[in-house]
């Protein structure tokens, strides 16, 4: 193979040709920021800490240096992540980079027989990406011969030591060689991170591109202001007249995501759920249908907001706020992505308001308002998708005598209006007439927001949220559920 032919800004790493190759196939032409910063340390042999987002090219910024290396056959490098789906996700990635050179991958993880694992590592492979449990179940009882990756991966540590996995990755690193380059990768840098990273890192170099990625200017965000027992109708209202390609619905909870997509299905929606208490192989079959086209809808907990790529999600959907910036960015991360436009929309109460302006702050990013669709206005929005089907629609040959006989009693005009009003009917959005907050109303909530802050400040003679009773449209929103918003808003349960 011929370097010279392969016109990409990747030459300059002085990467081997096959691993070139790859990077073409790839499509990959400029570096990314965290590719552009940890490849060379990397290729030098340092060990680095990464700070950087879901979707900012982290996969390639680590595996294609590591790859760079291998010879032979044999475990030389070893990513740990914390889901299988991550784990798979990098693992598909990193057999397509270094395909050409002729790594291969193997994943090891719960639920799947660890025989086949074992032999798919014994058999020669160059990659290995586990997820903690069944890693160190592995080899703490020496299932692994001669296990002695030279490179070891911390793939979103962040989100490993929120789901408890932080003693599990200290026992780990006692089975593994003390001679090793070591890579941690993290979104965020809490003391729990920093902690881990003393532990187990040697005089690491630090990379951190979050400050530019952490806006995506290829998703739109929207906010929609709504009562409490108003979520389920908006959610509906939303996706009837955003008609999105593919979108994902974000709870908080496990059962808040069973039953959203129960609701959902039964008025018509066609939803899937994924969340941490389905078995694995319906997980791994949801991700799937989602994959293609099977399902259009998802409703997911925050384990399928890191390291889910699938590059058509046109809308992401936020039921409650996350619980903090991070979360938020990283689930809106699921759209917009491969240079395509998406959409993020988040549905607030006027006792949430003050954490969704945290998050704007945080992001650097404005979040829009806007009012949720009455209904003819999401039908006169649905009548241009309408206009859309009826262009795709193939004539078939018993339409023209149909025609024939209309035409006998109505002219052209009258038959096609007809047709067409049938065809929006039967596609008709359903629910309340009008849902949420207007501008007028939320300007009123923002100035009692701001009237409260001020009265508290010298004196503290009051407390509580916004919610507490009295206050413009809030009298009957949120007095009676404010029991309800506190546990919500306090939950932190893994998902």
């Amino acid at each position: 193979m011929d370097s010279d032919k392969i016109e990409s800004a990747f030459d300059s790493f002085g990467f081997r040709d096959e691993i070139l190759t790859g990077v073409k196939e790839a499509g990959f032409k400029v570096p990314s920021p965290i590719q552009e910063q940890s490849i060379p340390l990397i290729l030098q042999g340092r060990d680095i800490i990464g700070q950087a987002h879901t979707g900012t090219g982290k996969t390639a910024a680590f595996g294609l240096p590591t790859m760079n290396s291998v010879k032979g056959k044999g475990v030389h490098i070893l990513i740990i992540t914390p889901t299988r789906e991550l784990a798979n996700q990098v693992s598909e990635e990193m057999f397509k980079l270094g395909k050409y050179a002729g790594i291969r991958t193997a994943t090891v993880y719960g639920g799947q027989s660890a025989g086949r694992q074992i032999k798919l590592i014994e058999d020669g492979v160059q990659v290995v990406v586990a997820t903690p449990g069944r890693l160190l179940d592995m080899i703490s009882n020496n299932r692994f011969k001669n296990f002695n990756p030279k490179v070891v991966i911390l793939d979103e540590a962040d989100e490993m030591l929120d789901m408890g996995f932080y003693d599990d990755i200290i026992e780990i690193f006692k089975y593994l060689p003390s001679q090793r380059q070591t890579l941690l990768f993290s979104a965020t840098m809490e003391k729990n991170i920093k902690e881990l990273s003393r532990s187990i890192l040697d005089n690491p170099e630090f990379v951190s591109v979050t400050h530019h990625e952490k806006s995506n200017t290829n998703i739109k965000q929207i906010y929609y202001m709504i009562d409490e027992n108003e979520r389920d109708d908006a959610i509906v209202r939303l996706i009837e007249s955003e008609n999105p390609v593919k979108a994902i619905i974000f709870c908080r909870m496990k059962r808040e995501v069973d039953r959203l997509s129960s609701v959902l299905n039964g008025r018509g929606v066609a939803s899937k759920v994924l969340h941490g208490d389905m078995e694995q192989r319906h997980r791994e079959e949801t991700i799937k249908a989602f994959r293609g086209s099977d399902v259009q809808i998802l409703v997911a907990t925050d384990v399928a907001s890191r390291g889910l790529d699938i590059s058509d999600v046109s809308h992401v959907f936020n039921y409650h706020i996350p619980f903090d910036p991070d979360s938020y960015v990283h689930r809106i991360g699921r759209t917009g992505r491969a240079g395509k436009e998406g959409k993020a929309i988040t549905l607030v109460t006027p006792i949430e308001y003050k954490g969704l302006m945290k998050i704007t702050k945080s992001i650097k990013s404005d979040i829009e308002f806007k009012s949720i669709p009455t209904i003819d206005e999401a039908n006169i929005k649905k009548s241009k998708d309408v206009a859309e089907q009826i262009k795709s629609i193939k004539i078939d040959n018993s339409a023209l005598e149909v025609l024939r006989e209309l035409e006998e009693e109505m002219d052209l005009t009258q038959i096609a209006c007809k047709l067409i009003s049938k065809l929006i009917k039967s596609d008709g959005v359903n629910g309340p007439d009008k849902i949420g907050f207007n501008q007028k109303s939320l300007e009123k909530i923002i100035s009692t927001l701001d009237h409260r802050d001020r009265d508290k400040r010298p004196s503290r003679r009051r407390s509580g949220g916004f919610g507490g009773g009295g206050g413009g449209n809030n009298r009957r929103r949120d007095g009676g559920n404010r029991s309800k918003s506190s546990q919500s808003g306090g939950y932190r349960g893994k998902n």
